[in-house]
Formats: C-alpha cells, structure tokens, sequence
C-alpha cells in the first residue's frame, strides 16, 4: 500500500476508539513498525489529534471529539454506501474489484458495532440484474478510461444485420447505464455524427494515438435519451397503438422504457399508446 493508504488505515483503526501499539498497527497492516511511526508522525502534522500513551497498556488512540469529524462517514452513510456497491456491482460496475476493495476497507476499520450494523444492512438488499461477462467489463473500463483522458478508440461493432463489422474510430464521450444495458455515446468516425452503441454489442476494441476533446456540457445521458424517445412537439409522424391483453401483461409493457413513456390511455385489459412511426418499423418488434 502506498503511504496515503497506510495513513488512512491507521486512522480508521484508531477511529474505531481501541488503544493500539504501534507493533500491533504493524502486525494488522503488515507493515515495519518504522513505517507506523512516520505514519504517526504525518498524521499528527496534518492536524489529528493522536494521543501516545506509554506504559503496559499504552498506545496510540485518538481524541473522542475527533471520531466525529465530518472527515468520516456515519452508520447511516455507511450503510448507503454498501447499498450503492451492491446496485453498482450488480450493473456490471467496471471496477468492480476496486469497489469491493474499498468497501472491505470501511468493513475493516469499523468497530464491532458498526461492523454488526453493516453485515445486516449488506444482506437485507439484492439486485437482479443481467449477468456481465469479463469482455463486457474490460470493453467498460476501456471506454471510461478513453472518455476520461480523451483517447479516441478503434471500435468493430455489430449491428445484429448480418453487415460487415468494419472498423470505426471512435471518441467516447462517456458510459451510461440504462434498463438493464451498458451504452457508450460519442462521435463515430465512420458515420461523422455522434452515435449511440450498445457495449455488449461491441466485437473488438483498442486504444489509439489519436486524442479529442469532449464538447462543454455534453451530457451523454441526455443525448442518449433524446435519440431513444420520441419528441412529441416534434415534425415525426405518430400513430396511436391498441393493446388488449391479460392486466398483469399490460402492467409489464407500461413499465417498458418506450411504451411507458408512450401511453395515452389505460384500462383494465387494454392500453392505448401514441408511438412515432419509425419507431414501429424499429424498437416496437
């Protein structure tokens, strides 16, 4: 671990309100017993009011005012913090081991109560979501690292047409989440214009040398959204669907993330949906 990891260690544990020697900080994060002490020393420049208590039962602990610092999280963000892991995870989170790394951390360095509190909290929510493969993973971090640094990538993209997967270049401007799927937006090289793409439908990716810069504000979740759902204000041209079926079906397809946002009408066994046309001919089947 680097410094800054053993100086946040150090403090979670001594947070947790026990005396700690600095053998025993040393045994726990298998560290020299020299490192503990600069650590110490560190902590104390900064501005932590660490006590050093010598004798048989010495050690080091912190001041009780301290413990409460906003610099740390309460129970109640801790345990939302859990819960986020969870929903995190679950979606196929790209740094997936990165997060339970952290929050093995947090689980670590809290004391028995606090510890008791979060192992009921992190059993009573579970997500159902589709599982994600290790490529899907790797193609998400590939895309969040390249919209982060602003590195264009070589994608092969499949349409599900039976086309050739040409390769594109292509300038991810960011990842998003949505109804159970991955999509990256930015600007496709093969088509000049911004695009949309499935993540799982991606083939192969790379880095490349070329560089971009994202436009202010772009929002990849609103353009997302906008080329997914119909304008209703807009110039398309719309037609109005009749659905009868069993309720519980109808209640299902209500909640779907186009017809939901298309309904007009709703009776018991049957619903009444104004869908654009194209939207027929593509999405709808």
């Amino acid at each position: 671990m680097t410094k800054s990891d053993n100086m946040l260690s150090i403090l979670w544990m001594l947070r947790s309100g026990k005396r700690m020697t600095a053998k025993q900080l040393a045994e726990e994060l298998e560290i020299h017993v020299r490192t503990v002490y600069r650590c110490i020393d560190s902590l104390c420049a900064s501005g932590v009011p660490i006590i050093a208590d010598s004798g048989p039962n010495g050690g080091y602990s912190i001041l009780s005012q301290f413990t409460d610092s906003p610099l740390f999280f309460d129970i109640e963000e801790q345990k939302a913090l859990i819960h986020a892991s969870i929903f995190a995870k679950e979606a196929g989170y790209p740094y997936s081991d990165d997060l339970t790394r952290a929050m093995d951390k947090m689980m670590r360095y809290a004391n028995e109560k606090q510890l008791d509190h979060l192992k009921s909290h992190s059993t009573a929510l579970s997500v159902i979501y589709p599982r994600t493969d290790g490529v899907l993973q790797l193609y998400l971090q590939m895309l969040e690292a390249a919209a982060g640094q602003g590195r264009t990538v070589e994608m092969q993209y499949d349409r599900g047409k039976g086309e050739d997967r040409l390769p594109r270049l292509f300038d991810p401007y960011g990842i998003v989440f949505w109804k159970g799927n991955w999509y990256t937006v930015g600007y496709c090289g093969y088509r000049e214009e911004l695009r949309n793409f499935r993540v799982d439908r991606i083939r192969s990716l790379r880095e490349t040398e070329g560089r971009f810069e994202r436009p202010a504000g772009f929002s990849a979740k609103d353009h997302l959204l906008d080329n997914l759902l119909p304008d209703p204000t807009g110039p398309a041209k719309f037609e109005t669907v009749r659905i009868k079926g069993q309720e519980q079906i109808l209640n299902e397809l209500c909640h779907h993330w186009l017809f939901g946002h298309a309904v007009v009408e709703r009776m018991p066994e049957e619903a009444v949906f104004h869908l654009e046309h194209s939207m027929l001919q593509t999405y709808v089947p």
